[in-house]
């Protein structure tokens, strides 16, 4: 693991982050077409994460994606399915759905306040029973005060505990307050060796903004032109309607470029926005998933 770089630290005016958001936003209406709709569904994670799911929920969910070409031809699949780990195994047996990954939430997954141990526990189970990605929240506590090696080498070792399985670390931006704070929350994931790196758990308001996006990607090119080397960004907490998710498209296009507009570099993790995007694509209601 690399030392934490000075690039961890930079100051942002408000009105800055806020003057760029609109400018690029005022453009997300060019974007109302169906090849957009299609990019937005092919980037979803499709996520339950409710106290209430069961191994029901699980195959459901699994059977819905596996059977979508069937039902929608010509449209492309979602992205993947995320879940809680104890659904891993009940995703992984009914899904049958090519290139679509299987996710799981991990490491004390929304609030990170578990010990390391069971954190890298849980990981290294949620990859054996056959998730292909994890997502964890990083340690919100030890950020906030400042112990910022603690959480980078914390990062680190479930990256480790993950071997093949891609890393997303949430950074709950609504917790953190400040662009600043997100800014280096977003570096110091990279840099302890994040696939991608997440805004929030929608657990907490405010979940994702289009404001935490534009930091969160600038700093993703930031540390691109340092290393060379492509980090994803995930959007997920309140991302429901068609124009919500083209807001977030068009700023990962002007900030990040067309290289990230595919499902190697760019996800969306959503419960409801499938649906919509669905309606906007078929011009009619349609509640599939």
């Amino acid at each position: 693991m690399k030392r934490l770089s000075k690039m961890n630290d930079r100051e942002f005016q408000q009105e800055e982050v806020e003057q760029a958001v609109v400018e690029i936003i005022k453009n997300s209406a060019e974007l109302m077409s169906r090849e957009w709709f299609e990019l937005a569904l092919s980037c979803i994670d499709l996520t339950t994460l409710n106290s209430t799911d069961s191994h029901l929920q699980g195959e459901k969910i699994a059977s819905k994606v596996s059977a979508f070409s069937a039902n929608f031809p010509g449209l492309p699949n979602v992205a993947a399915i995320c879940v809680y780990p104890t659904l891993v195994e009940s995703v992984k047996r009914n899904l049958d759905a090519p290139g679509v990954k299987l996710a799981s939430v991990a490491a004390g997954f929304p609030s990170s306040q578990t010990f390391s141990e069971v954190k890298v526990l849980e990981t290294k189970m949620a990859v054996a029973k056959g998730a292909g990605e994890i997502d964890i929240v990083l340690n919100l506590g030890n950020f906030l005060e400042g112990n910022y090696t603690t959480v980078q080498k914390e990062i680190s070792k479930l990256k480790s505990t993950c071997g093949t399985a891609h890393l997303k670390v949430i950074l709950e931006t609504g917790a953190l307050k400040s662009y600043s704070r997100i800014w280096k929350a977003s570096y110091l994931a990279m840099e302890a060796g994040a696939d991608f790196i997440k805004t929030s758990t929608g657990k907490l308001e405010p979940a994702a903004t289009p404001e935490s996006a534009w930091v969160m990607c600038s700093a993703i090119k930031s540390y691109y032109e340092k290393t060379n080397i492509k980090v994803g960004f995930k959007a997920a907490g309140g991302i429901v309607e068609t124009s919500d998710a083209l807001k977030y498209i068009s700023i990962v296009k002007e900030v990040l470029g067309d290289e990230w507009l595919n499902n190697k570099l760019f996800r969306i993790g959503a419960s409801r926005l499938a649906n919509n995007l669905l309606t906007s694509i078929n011009g009619k209601e349609v509640l599939y998933f």
